[in-house]
C-alpha cells in the first residue's frame, strides 16, 4: 500500500481558490465536475417541482388555466428541467467520476491531456449559463421540449432563448467530445504495467465504451443544432417543409445521437454498480468477460435503435427498429443476471453504497421492462407521447443513473476527502429517495394508460387524472427533501467526519492502493497487477493470475 507522505520534491499541495480554479489535476477537476453537476441537479429539481405543482390540480373551469405558472413559463420549465438534468447533470457527473477514478484505476499519474481536461470542465458552466440566460431575455428560455423539434423550435417558439439553448448545448457537446478523446488516449496509452485490457476495472471499460459513443454520436447532434440555428437565423430551410426541407430529418439526426446518449448516461452508472456490488458482497464480479462483452455489445447496438422514437411518424422501417430494440435488451439482461449472481450467497454488507446499488438494480429493471412494451410497435402507437414514456424515461435515468451516482458518491467520498459519510443519514436519504421516486413516477404508468399526454400544462377536472397527479407531486417533494440529509451529511463529514483510512471498504481496484485523498501524482508505488482485482490480491498475498 502507498504511504500517505508527499514526495519531498513535489510542490506544496495548495488548496486555495486560485489553485482549484487553475488546476489541471484530474482529481480536482473530477470533484469540480461533481460540484457543478450537483448545482444543476438542484436547479433542475426546482424546475421539476414547478411542473409537479402545476399539474397537481386541474383547470378550475373549462377553458381556464389553473395551477402555479402561465402556460408559457410551464413550457420553459419542463424544457429546461430536462435539459439541465440530461446535459448538465447526468452526463457530466458520470464524466466526473471517470475523471477522478479512471486514471487511478489504471495506475496513471493524470489524464493524457490535463489542460484539455480543464477546458472540458470549464465549458460546462459556460454552456449551462448560456442555456439558463434564456429566462432573462425577451421571449423566455427554450420552450419546445428538450428535443426542440421543428417546426415548433423554428416558428411558434422563436425567441432568443432557443438560440441560447442551441449555443449552450454546442459548448456542452464540445466539452463531451474533448473529454471522450482524453479518456480514450488515457486508457489506451497510460495504463500501468500489468494493466491489460482484460485486467481493467468494469468502470474503466464502461467509460471507454461511453467515450466511443460520445465521439461517434455527439458531432451528429452538433450538426442538427447548427442546421436548426441556420434555419432560425439565416434563412435556411433544412427542416422547413414549405421550402423543400424535411422536419423528420431533424428527428433522425437528433435521435441518432440521443438514443446512444441514453447509454452514455447509463453505462458509467452500470460501471459504478459493478464496482460496488463485488466489494459489499465479498465476492468477485460474476462473469467478468461476459460483462465486458455485454458492455461493448450495448455500445455497438446503441446505434441501431434510434428510430424507435419515431414509430408514429410513418417514416421508418418498423420491423427492423422494433427487432433491434428488443435485441439490445439481451446484453442488458446479461448484466442484470451477473449482478444478481454476484450477490447470490455473498456476505452482503448493507452499507449505504450497496443500498443505492440495489435501488439501481430494482428500478432499472422496471425501466427496462416498461421500455420493452414500447418496443412493440402496436403498443407504442397507443403509448407514444403519453406519461407512460415519462415513467419509462425516469425509471431508466433516475432509477438507474441517479441511484448509481449516489452509490458512487458514498463509495468514493472517503477516497476523495479522507472522511466517511455518515451511515445513518445516508440510509435516511436512500429511504426517502426510494419512496419519493416510486411515489412520483410509478403512477405515471397508469396516467399514460389512461391517456394523459406529456408536455401539457393543464387538464380537465373530469379526466380522472387528479389523484395520481397529486401522488406524483407529493413524491416529487419527498425526493427534494431527501437531498437535505445528503447535503447535511456532506457538510458534517467534511468538518469532522470519521477518518477513512486508505482502504475503508477493503476494496479491489487500484485507486484503493494509494492514500485518501491521493497525492497530486497519485501513487508512491503500485502493487503488482496480475488480475482485475490487484488490491485484493495484494491484501491476501496472491501472486498468481486467476
Amino acid at each position: 500500500m502507498a504511504t500517505t507522505t508527499l514526495h519531498p520534491t513535489a510542490p506544496a499541495y495548495r488548496s486555495t481558490l486560485y489553485e482549484w480554479l487553475t488546476t489541471t489535476d484530474h482529481k480536482k477537476i473530477g470533484i469540480m465536475y461533481l460540484i457543478n453537476s450537483m448545482i444543476f441537479f438542484m436547479v433542475g429539481g426546482l424546475l421539476a417541482l414547478v411542473v409537479r405543482v402545476q399539474l397537481a390540480t386541474p383547470a378550475a373551469a373549462p377553458n381556464t388555466m389553473g395551477g402555479l405558472v402561465s402556460p408559457e413559463f410551464y413550457n420553459q420549465a419542463f424544457t429546461m428541467h430536462a435539459s439541465f438534468m440530461l446535459f448538465l447533470f447526468i452526463i457530466p457527473i458520470l464524466a466526473g467520476f471517470g475523471n477522478y477514478v479512471v486514471p487511478l484505476q489504471i495506475g496513471a499519474p493524470d489524464m493524457a491531456f490535463p489542460r484539455i481536461n480543464a477546458l472540458s470542465l470549464w465549458l460546462l458552466p459556460l454552456g449551462g449559463l448560456l442555456m439558463a440566460s434564456g429566462f432573462f431575455v425577451s421571449g423566455g428560455a427554450a420552450a419546445s421540449g428538450w428535443t426542440e423539434y421543428p417546426p415548433l423550435s423554428g416558428g411558434q417558439y422563436s425567441g432568443t432563448g432557443t438560440d441560447l439553448w442551441i449555443m449552450g448545448l454546442v459548448l456542452i457537446g464540445t466539452s463531451s467530445i474533448l473529454g471522450a478523446i482524453n479518456f480514450l488516449v488515457t486508457i489506451f496509452k497510460m495504463r500501468a504495467p500489468g494493466v491489460t485490457l482484460f485486467r481493467m476495472s468494469i468502470l474503466t471499460w464502461t467509460v471507454l465504451t461511453t467515450s466511443v459513443l460520445v465521439l461517434m454520436a455527439t458531432p451528429v447532434l452538433t450538426s442538427a443544432l447548427i442546421m436548426l440555428f441556420i434555419d432560425r437565423n439565416y434563412g435556411g430551410h433544412f427542416f422547413d417543409p414549405a421550402n423543400g426541407g424535411n422536419a423528420i430529418l431533424y428527428q433522425n439526426v437528433f435521435w441518432f445521437y440521443s438514443h446512444p446518449a441514453v447509454y452514455i448516461m447509463v453505462l458509467p452508472a452500470m460501471g459504478i454498480i459493478s464496482e460496488v456490488l463485488p466489494v459489499f458482497s465479498r465476492k468477485p464480479l460474476f462473469g467478468y468477460k461476459a460483462f465486458v462483452f455485454a458492455t461493448v455489445g450495448i455500445g455497438a447496438l446503441g446505434f441501431s435503435v434510434w428510430a424507435h422514437h419515431m414509430f408514429t411518424t410513418g417514416a421508418v422501417f418498423l420491423p427492423f427498429f422494433s427487432l433491434m430494440t428488443f435485441l439490445i435488451a439481451v446484453p442488458t439482461g446479461v448484466k442484470m443476471f451477473n449482478w444478481i449472481a454476484t450477490m447470490w450467497r455473498g456476505q452482503l454488507q448493507f452499507s449505504t453504497p450497496l443500498l443505492f446499488a440495489v435501488g439501481f438494480l430494482t428500478m432499472f429493471l422496471i425501466g427496462g421492462l416498461n421500455g420493452a412494451f414500447s418496443a412493440a410497435v402496436p403498443v407504442d402507437f397507443a403509448l407514444h407521447d403519453t406519461y407512460w414514456v415519462v415513467a419509462h424515461l425516469h425509471y431508466v435515468l433516475f432509477g438507474g443513473s441517479v441511484f448509481g451516482v449516489f452509490a458512487g458518491i458514498y463509495y468514493w467520498f472517503p477516497k476523495m476527502t479522507g472522511r466517511m459519510l455518515g451511515e445513518g443519514l445516508g440510509k435516511l436519504q436512500f429511504i426517502l429517495m426510494f419512496i419519493g421516486f416510486n411515489l412520483t413516477f410509478f403512477p405515471m404508468h397508469q396516467l399514460g394508460l389512461a391517456g394523459m399526454p406529456r408536455r401539457i400544462a393543464d387538464y380537465s377536472a373530469t379526466a380522472g387524472w387528479t389523484e395520481l397527479n397529486v401522488l406524483a407531486t407529493v413524491g416529487g417533494f419527498i425526493i427534494a427533501f431527501s437531498m437535505v440529509p445528503f447535503l447535511w451529511n456532506v457538510f458534517v463529514s467534511l468538518r469532522n467526519g470519521k477518518v477513512a483510512g486508505d482502504d475503508p471498504w477493503e476494496a479491489n481496484t487500484l485507486e484503493w492502493a494509494t492514500s485518501s485523498p491521493p497525492p497530486p501524482y497519485n501513487f508512491d508505488h503500485l502493487p503488482e497487477v496480475r488480475s482485475e482485482r490487484p488490491v485484493f490480491d495484494a491484501r491476501h498475498g496472491r501472486t498468481a493470475a486467476h
